[in-house]
């Protein structure tokens, strides 16, 4: 089977050389660029706002186990039941016992990342329980068999077009049909599944330490259905999504929503606090919290990319990543995707066979540029490569490095063996990693100390 970094090549190599492909991104990316300038102007001092919620993620995340404590203990007191999850197939473990033993099997499911992080989906489908996502973009996915491609916008590299003929061919809708009626449609067949399902389920944009509360950010109203009607709601959220105080939503939402979709504000951010109480009138009766770790104390126990936990999966670095516009979000092969995805996967699912998409990356820095919360992703891309050489080398790159650094310290070394036997060595061992498509330097005949001894007689 091929390895990772050989699947990514491939995949980036279709993708990269579709032209189709590439127009349709490009078109998205351009009208979330056009949006994301108007949305800062709501800002008086956006730079002001991007280093204050630089320095709260920081203090959380220096202080995670302080949070996460005082989140469950809030959260408990309000009825509520908070599990935590090692993996994701701990997660998931505890999803399916909670279904069985209420007896449910279908579930409602809004937009969420670190569902698709657990294969929520297939897991259930294992069990012989139905999933149904509610998103739009999600729900083309679903219906196409193809994971999120982008951590905001699920179906960015499908054009309008290419929707009418995939709900045609699924759904037997006309042909035609615009965005307009394809999205009533969805609607319709929703409104019948929610009252219905007997579970709803969504993730978290941020957890609310002080509250003990799951904030939800969208833009359909489908997380609201979702958790409105079932009487058992679970939420799946990364433990790294704290925040001190429900003061600091003033902060954050609106941070989100401009570099998500160049929004002022979300349309809908509803805050689930637990199960209906005595006196209210709606709400689930059991609600559940999993904070699911899955590889992020690793991430933490590295004082370099703990920085990296602050992201509020925004999708911002995406939308400016020069390789993202090229390749794809699928070419990845991970849940996340773009310059976030390339720093943090390799901590969440090996750094060896994930070290390739630290070097998926031009360095442009653009990633950081745009980050809402100031993380400096290419940088710790950098770390990331050093950290995979200091982890593991294999035995033929370690030789070449030795013999490579006892030349470089050595002019009477550097120089010996000819440009012939330099270029005949690079050719034998760095050609592949050049890649294809790039030819390989010849190294002069001369070196440049060569040169200038000649030309001032130095022998």
């Amino acid at each position: 089977m091929a390895s990772q970094a050989e699947q990514f090549m491939e995949a980036a190599e279709k993708k990269v050389f579709d032209s189709e492909h590439r127009r349709k991104l490009k078109y998205n990316i351009f009208q979330y660029n056009n949006k994301v300038v108007e949305g800062k102007k709501q800002f008086s001092n956006y730079e002001l706002a991007r280093t204050r919620a630089s320095a709260l993620k920081t203090k959380v995340i220096e202080n995670l186990d302080k949070y996460l404590i005082e989140f469950e203990a809030n959260f408990i007191k309000r009825g509520g039941k908070v599990i935590w999850a090692q993996d994701a197939e701990e997660a998931m473990r505890e999803v399916i016992a909670i279904m069985k033993r209420t007896n449910s099997k279908t579930v409602v499911k809004s937009k969420s990342m670190v569902t698709e992080e657990v294969h929520f989906n297939q897991a259930l489908e294992k069990e012989g329980m139905v999933s149904l996502e509610t998103d739009l973009g999600e729900v083309i996915q679903q219906m196409d068999n193809e994971p999120p491609y982008h951590i905001v916008t699920p179906a960015m590299h499908k054009s309008k077009e290419d929707v009418a003929k995939l709900f045609n061919e699924k759904r037997g809708t006309p042909i035609d049909w615009t965005p307009q009626q394809i999205t009533a449609f969805v609607r319709e067949d929703l409104r019948g599944q929610y009252p219905t399902a007997d579970v709803g389920v969504t993730g978290g944009n941020f957890l609310i330490a002080d509250t003990g509360a799951v904030a939800v950010s969208e833009n359909e109203g489908n997380a609201l259905m979702s958790i409105a009607f079932p009487k058992i709601v679970i939420s799946i959220v990364g433990i790294e999504k704290l925040i001190p105080s429900m003061m600091d939503l003033d902060l954050f939402w609106p941070l989100l929503a401009t570099n998500g979709t160049g929004q002022n504000m979300t349309v809908y951010n509803t805050i689930l606090s637990g199960p209906r109480c005595a006196g209210e009138v709606d709400g689930p009766e059991e609600m559940y919290v999993i904070l699911l770790d899955n590889g992020r104390t690793s991430v933490l126990a590295k004082p370099e990319q703990r920085r990296a936990l602050n992201c509020i999966r925004c999708g911002a670095c995406l939308n400016g990543c020069p390789i993202y516009e090229g390749v794809g979000g699928h070419a990845y092969g991970t849940t996340y995707s773009g310059p976030i995805g390339s720093v943090l996967t390799p901590h969440l699912r090996g750094l060896q066979e994930f070290k390739h998409l630290s070097y998926a990356s031009s360095l442009c820095g653009k990633c950081t540029e745009v980050c809402p919360v100031k993380i400096d992703l290419h940088k710790l891309l950098l770390v990331n490569r050093r950290d995979a050489v200091e982890e593991k080398s294999s035995k033929g790159e370690n030789v070449i490095w030795f013999f490579w650094k006892g030349a470089m310290l050595k002019r009477s070394k550097m120089e010996k063996g000819g440009a012939k036997v330099k270029n005949f060595m690079l050719k034998q061992f760095f050609k592949k990693t050049w890649g294809n498509r790039r030819e390989l330097p010849v190294i002069a005949p001369k070196s440049f100390n060569q040169i200038w001894r000649e030309r001032r007689g130095i022998k």
